[in-house]
């Protein structure tokens, strides 16, 4: 079958949600896409309707869309469009990484090499020397170097094998799922870069937002609960 359902959690997304559909739209073939799904987890701004008017106009058409209505949470989101979807290949994009050209072509080429599971090398939308780093860095093939900004592909078999997101988590869902990804040894990073925003950096700064991302994971590391997780992350990088 081979066919994509491209799941993206949203919450408050109206700054970006348009310009995401568009370009899947422009970059990818229908041969491939099943359909598009977007999780919607309570938005107080123009998201939804943004949805359903880019997707109203006759040159969107040709993809079927779903606008989801969803608890808040990005792994009961995901989950959510996951049970909704048709295509035998789920791809989880958040509303701000814009895929590369013919993304859809090129997931379907590494599954039909029987790799069930993994992303594309990222870079952000930013100039800054740390920034350029830190997305060069995602074309090695270690763990440390994963994350959700990267996008996921994973087979509906392999992930509901491994039993989808864990919704305990309110963040670092990606990250779970992935550590269990390649405990199965079951990633691969197709060499294409996915261009993702630097938005979160520049609200916070650069080095305050990356100090906090690597306490965070090094918690993880140490055995933190995903409550304790949460915590850090509303205390230091949304409440502070």
């Amino acid at each position: 079958m081979n066919k994509i359902s491209i799941i993206i959690p949203v919450l408050n997304e109206a700054g970006c949600i348009k310009n995401l559909l568009n370009h899947l739209t422009e970059n990818s073939s229908e041969e491939h896409i099943a359909e598009i799904i977007i999780v919607d987890g309570g938005s107080e701004d123009s998201t939804q309707q943004m949805v359903l008017d880019t997707f109203s106009q006759s040159e969107n058409t040709r993809i079927d869309t779903k606008l989801i209505i969803s608890e808040k949470g990005r792994a009961k989101q995901m989950n959510i469009g996951a049970k909704n979807a048709s295509g035998d290949i789920l791809y989880f994009l958040h509303a701000d990484s814009f895929p590369p050209k013919h993304f859809d072509a090129h997931i379907v080429r590494v599954v039909k090499k029987g790799n069930n599971a993994g992303c594309f090398r990222m870079k952000f939308d930013s100039n800054h020397w740390w920034l350029t780093l830190a997305g060069w860095l995602t074309a090695l093939p270690f763990k440390a170097s994963r994350g959700g900004d990267q996008s996921q592909f994973i087979t509906s078999q392999l992930f509901n094998d491994i039993g989808g997101y864990d919704e305990r988590f309110s963040i670092y869902e990606d990250n779970d799922l992935i550590s269990k990804l390649y405990a199965r040894n079951e990633f691969v990073v197709i060499p294409k870069w996915l261009t993702t925003s630097a938005r979160c950096y520049e609200k916070h700064g650069i080095w305050k937002t990356q100090f906090h991302f690597w306490r965070i994971h090094l918690k993880s590391r140490l055995g933190a609960s995903p409550y304790e997780l949460q915590s850090y992350y509303l205390q230091n990088l949304v409440n502070a």
